[in-house]
């Protein structure tokens, strides 16, 4: 991994691996994490993000959270000093990343280490900063019940997202009434279970799909019936079929 300053208060961090994962940790600085090429996880004491190349992930200056790639990975983050920045996420948040940002983000990049474009740098920094800010949030995480005996049965869950689990299924594994455990897991996650697995299931497909696997393989991997009941879930919940949405 290398780091390197931009300006007083933008550094990037390069990696390319064939598989990456690192141990939980914190930046003074707020992180756009971000993937040239394959798929990166985040994850947080309170959920996780899966972002294919088109997107990226916001990570607030002190939020502790780990980065994986379950596959090769080219991955370029900018860590930023934000504190005078205005309208920018202050939870971890998935965004587009858009053309302009994508090419603000490896211009960052390309001048990393050369002090004499440091007035470019800077300029580039603010159209970065302001490009965030008009990034609607997307919706590709994952959160994390604080409940213990809740938490290892999701781990179970996103373990094998092509099981079948049904609601009175879950609620006897956690030795509640089905009405006690929809009440559970609601508090805990801010969604109802059926409404969990099925997030659960398209972050695992999303990787799938950017690995290059195809969208039949993708919808039986995850517990779908056909690969038109997997696209009418997966337009429903990002707006585009999943076509459309890696040619973005």
């Amino acid at each position: 991994m290398r780091t390197q300053a931009v300006t007083d208060h933008v550094a990037v961090v390069c990696e390319d691996a064939q598989h990456f994962a690192s141990r939980r940790h914190c930046h003074p600085q707020a992180q756009l994490i971000y993937a040239i090429t394959g798929v990166v996880s985040v994850t947080t004491a309170n959920g996780t993000w899966v972002v294919p190349p088109s997107r990226a992930v916001w990570v607030p200056a002190g939020v502790e959270h780990d980065t994986q790639s379950r596959a090769a990975v080219q991955f370029r983050s900018l860590l930023i000093d934000s504190t005078e920045a205005k309208g920018l996420p202050d939870v971890c948040t998935a965004i587009e990343v858009t053309p302009l940002l994508r090419e603000l983000i490896l211009r960052l990049v390309a001048v990393a280490g050369t002090p004499d474009r440091t007035e470019f740098s800077r300029a580039v920094t603010q159209l970065l900063l302001l490009e965030l800010a008009t990034r609607p949030i997307e919706p590709l995480s994952l959160p994390t019940p604080g409940h213990v005996q809740l938490a290892l049965f999701c781990d179970k869950i996103r373990g094998r997202p092509a099981a079948s689990v049904s609601l009175e299924q879950a609620a006897r594994a956690l030795h509640m009434s089905r009405a006690s455990f929809m009440r559970l897991f609601q508090r805990e996650t801010g969604m109802s279970f059926l409404r969990w697995r099925q997030q659960a299931r398209l972050l695992h497909a999303l990787s799938l799909l950017a690995e290059g696997q195809s969208i039949l393989n993708a919808a039986l991997a995850c517990g779908y019936d056909s690969p038109s009941a997997f696209s009418a879930m997966f337009r429903r919940v990002l707006g585009k079929s999943p076509s459309e949405y890696f040619a973005t």
